[in-house]
C-alpha cells in the first residue's frame, strides 16, 4: 500500500486560523479552524496540526506540502513595531519621505494630514556621491560621509539601515558600495538597499517599498525561523511555502530575505482561492468578498483571474510591489460598535479580534460588535463556529447590544439591526466607489462572499448594491486556506529601461528581457529548486512620450522573440484605448520598464462532484430572526445536508462547520454540482 500523502495550506486572521487539507491519492478537501493566538504567533499552527491529526488521523510525517499566509509583517506595519530605521540619502534629498507625492490623505478634510514617515526626519541622514539619470556616475561614494551618517544614525537610536540613492534603479554600484562599508564596521546592522527590494523609477515609491521592507523584516524573518522549527519539532518534513502579495507561494527561507513580497499573502490567496472556485463554477465575472474578524476586503475576478496592480497600501502606506488587487472597504465580523458623545453609532475600525472576541464567544469580551448584533437577530447562536473552537453565548451577546440600545434610545433588536446597517451602508459606499475607480458596475457581477462572517453579511450587501447573482463557496470560512493550497510558485522581476519604443531601441530593450529571463529562471529553478513545468509572462510598463504616468501592457514571447515592434505597439494603444477611450497611433511611444512573472504551477485539487438530486432539502428547524424592521420565521439548514439539485428561498440561514449563512428575503437558488449554493436576487436587473 503507497504511503499517503497531504498538502496543507494555513491562513491566519484576526480570530481563526484557517486550515485546508488535500489528499493527494483521492483528491478529498478536509477543513478546520482553531483560534489565533496573537500573544504567541505561530501557535495556532501547531494547534491546527494537532488537531488535523485528531480530527482526521493525519500524522505530521504525511504532510508533503505546507504553505502559510501570515500577517505578522502588515501587523508591524500597522502597529509600526518593526525596528527603528534611519534612511541614507543623497545629498540634497533628505524629504523623500516627508514629500511623498504631495496628496491630502482626504481632499475634502481640510484639517486631514499625511501620517508621520516610518523613518522621522531626524533618521533620515545624506550622503556624497551621485548618478546620473542613465545610471553614470556624476561624483563618486564619499566614505567618509558614510562613516559620520553611521555614527549620527546610531546616536540617534538607529537598529537598521535603508540604502535609497538617486537613480540606484539605473545602477546599484553606490547603494552596494555603502553597503560594503556598513557591513564592514557594523557587521551586526541590517542594511537594506532600495535597488535590492524593489528597483524601481521614481524615488518616493522606491525609497518607501524599501522602508516597509527593512522595517518589519527582522521581525518577519524570526517569525519563519520559529515557524520551521516548530514544524521540525512536530514531526513535518516537508519544507514550509508562504504565501505571496502576488499570489504566489516561496520558500519560507527565502522569505526571511523578501518579507516585503509577502505582506499582503492572506488577502491575495483569499482572491486567489476565489478565482479559482469561479473558474471551477463556471463564473466569468465575480466580485470576492472576504470579511473575517477584522476587516473585509474586495477583489474584482475576471475569466478566472483576479487582477493584478501596484501600489496597494500597507497600513498607512503604499508598497510598489506587485499584489494582487485586494481593496479593504469596511468592518470585520469583530468590529465593535459604539455610540459617540454626538449619539451617533459607529462600527469598527477597532475590532475585538480573537481575544477577547466577540461578547457572544465568552471569552471575556463586553463590547456588541457586528458578530454579537447578528445573534440578537436571530442569524447565528443556532450551533457553535468554529469547529466547535467557540459555543454561543446569546446572553452575553444580549447584554453587549443593550448598552447600545439604551444609548440610541431604541429596542434590543433595532439596536443591533442598526449596527448591521451601519456596516453594510459602509461596504456599500466603499465597492461603490471601486467600482467607480475600474469603470465597473457591481451589477454586473456574481458576488462571491466568504471568511468566517462573509456569507453572514454577503447577502445583504449583495441587495444593497442590486446584484443579481451570488455564490457561496462549498468551503468559505477557509477559502484563504485554499488559495494558498493552490497557488503557483511564483516570481515577478523588473529593469528600468526609460527608452523610446523604436527600431533604434529594440536591441536593448530584447537584451533586458533576455536578462530577465534568465533571472527569472534561475529564481524557480534553484532559489526555489522547481523542476516542474514553468511559464513565462512577460510585459512593458509603456506610455505615449510626455505622459506622466505609465500603464503596464502585457506581451507575448512570441513578440519578443521575432522582435515584433508593431505587435507590442498595438498592444500598447489598445489597452490604453480599453482604459481612457481613445488612442493615438502617431504619437511616440516610450517603455519605462519591462517585467517578467514566472510561474511554476501546483497541482490543484478537482473538487468532487455531487450527483443530481430530487426534491427539497430537509429542515432542521424552523427560528425566527428580526429583519427588516420586524420579526419573521426562517427555515434552519444544515450545509451537508444540502446537496445539487436542491432548491430553497430568503429568509433562511444555512449552518456548517466553518461559517453561517445568511440568505435574506427576495433571494433564492439551488445547490450546484460543486456544492456551491448559487443564489439570484428576485427584482435585480438581469
Amino acid at each position: 500500500m503507497a504511503p499517503r500523502s497531504f498538502r496543507v495550506g494555513v491562513d491566519i486572521g484576526g480570530t481563526f486560523a484557517d486550515f485546508c487539507v488535500l489528499d493527494e491519492a483521492t483528491g478529498a478537501l478536509s477543513t478546520l479552524k482553531v483560534l489565533s493566538t496573537p500573544a504567541t504567533p505561530g501557535r495556532e499552527v501547531i494547534d491546527g496540526l494537532q488537531g488535523a491529526q485528531q480530527r482526521f488521523g493525519i500524522a505530521p510525517s504525511e504532510i508533503a506540502w505546507f504553505t502559510h499566509g501570515t500577517t505578522v509583517g502588515v501587523n508591524a506595519v500597522i502597529q509600526r513595531k518593526g525596528i527603528r530605521l534611519a534612511l541614507f540619502v543623497t545629498r540634497n534629498f533628505r524629504d523623500v519621505l516627508e514629500l511623498a507625492r504631495l496628496k491630502t490623505p482626504d481632499p475634502y478634510d481640510l484639517l486631514s494630514r499625511r501620517p508621520d514617515p516610518l523613518v522621522p526626519r531626524e533618521r533620515v541622514m545624506e550622503i556624497e556621491g551621485r548618478l546620473n539619470a542613465d545610471g553614470s556616475e556624476a561624483a563618486p561614494l564619499v566614505e567618509d560621509s558614510v562613516v559620520a551618517a553611521l555614527a549620527a544614525a546610531e546616536a540617534a537610536g538607529a537598529e537598521g539601515i535603508v540604502l535609497a540613492l538617486l537613480h540606484s534603479y539605473r545602477n546599484p554600484a553606490q547603494e552596494h558600495q555603502a553597503r560594503a562599508i556598513l557591513q564592514r564596521l557594523r557587521p551586526d546592522m541590517p542594511v537594506f538597499c532600495s535597488a535590492d527590494v524593489w528597483p524601481i523609477i521614481r524615488e518616493y515609491e522606491r525609497s518607501i517599498t524599501a522602508v516597509v521592507h527593512g522595517h518589519v523584516q527582522p521581525r518577519v524573518a524570526f517569525y519563519l525561523a520559529s515557524l520551521q522549527a516548530a514544524l521540525a519539532g512536530a514531526g513535518v518534513a516537508a519544507e514550509a511555502m508562504v504565501t505571496k502579495s502576488n499570489g504566489g507561494v516561496m520558500r519560507a527561507e527565502l522569505g526571511k530575505t523578501r518579507c516585503v513580497e509577502m505582506l499582503l499573502s492572506g488577502t491575495a490567496a483569499g482572491a486567489i482561492g476565489a478565482a479559482f472556485v469561479a473558474r471551477e463554477a463556471g463564473v466569468a465575472r465575480a466580485m470576492s468578498l472576504d470579511i473575517g474578524g477584522t476587516s473585509a476586503d474586495v477583489a474584482v475576478i475576471a475569466d478566472g483571474a483576479p487582477s493584478y496592480g501596484t501600489g496597494e497600501r500597507v497600513g498607512d502606506f503604499p508598497v510598489y510591489i506587485p499584489t494582487v488587487a485586494v481593496t479593504s472597504i469596511g468592518e470585520g465580523g469583530g468590529s465593535i460598535a459604539a455610540v459617540d458623545a454626538l449619539g451617533r453609532l459607529t462600527v469598527g475600525p477597532e475590532s475585538a479580534g480573537s481575544t477577547p472576541g466577540p461578547a457572544c464567544y465568552g471569552r471575556g469580551g463586553t463590547r456588541a460588535t457586528i458578530t454579537d448584533a447578528m445573534c440578537v437577530l436571530g442569524f447565528i447562536g443556532h450551533g457553535a463556529l468554529g469547529y466547535n473552537a467557540v459555543q454561543v453565548r446569546a446572553d452575553l451577546a444580549t447584554q453587549a447590544v443593550d448598552g447600545i440600545a439604551q444609548a440610541l434610545g431604541r429596542t434590543r433588536q433595532q439596536a443591533a439591526e442598526a449596527i448591521v446597517q451601519v456596516a453594510v451602508s459602509g461596504m456599500y459606499r466603499e465597492v461603490s466607489k471601486l467600482a467607480a475607480r475600474q469603470g465597473v458596475d457591481p451589477r454586473d457581477f456574481c458576488l462571491m462572499p466568504f471568511g468566517g462572517a462573509g456569507p453572514m453579511l454577503g447577502g445583504l450587501l449583495a441587495r444593497e448594491l442590486g446584484m443579481r447573482e451570488m455564490l457561496i463557496p462549498a468551503t468559505p470560512g477557509v477559502l484563504s486556506a485554499l488559495g494558498g493550497l493552490i497557488a503557483d510558485i511564483r516570481s515577478d522581476f523588473i529593469e528600468t529601461v526609460y527608452a523610446d519604443l523604436d527600431s533604434a531601441t529594440l536591441p536593448t530593450l530584447l537584451a533586458a528581457f533576455a536578462r530577465l529571463r534568465v533571472e527569472a529562471e534561475r529564481w524557480i529553478r534553484q532559489d526555489q529548486r522547481f523542476t516542474g513545468a514553468i511559464a513565462f509572462r512577460p510585459s512593458a510598463e509603456m506610455r505615449y512620450r510626455g505622459q506622466s504616468f505609465e500603464i503596464e501592457v502585457p506581451l507575448q514571447e512570441s513578440w519578443i522573440e521575432a522582435g515584433d515592434l508593431a505587435a507590442m505597439t498595438e498592444a500598447f494603444h489598445q489597452a490604453h484605448e480599453t482604459l481612457y477611450g481613445h488612442a493615438d497611433r502617431g504619437a511616440p511611444l516610450q517603455a519605462i520598464a519591462l517585467r517578467i512573472v514566472v510561474a511554476g504551477t501546483v497541482p490543484a485539487p478537482r473538487l468532487p462532484e455531487q450527483a443530481r438530486v430530487a426534491g427539497t432539502p430537509e429542515v432542521l428547524r424552523e427560528v425566527e430572526i428580526w429583519l427588516d424592521g420586524r420579526a419573521q420565521r426562517a427555515p434552519l439548514y444544515r450545509r451537508d445536508a444540502l446537496r445539487h439539485g436542491h432548491r430553497f428561498a430568503g429568509p433562511c440561514i444555512v449552518l456548517q462547520d466553518d461559517c453561517t449563512s445568511c440568505i435574506p428575503p427576495g433571494m433564492a437558488g439551488e445547490v450546484d454540482r460543486m456544492g456551491n449554493l448559487r443564489l439570484t436576487q428576485e427584482g435585480a436587473r438581469a
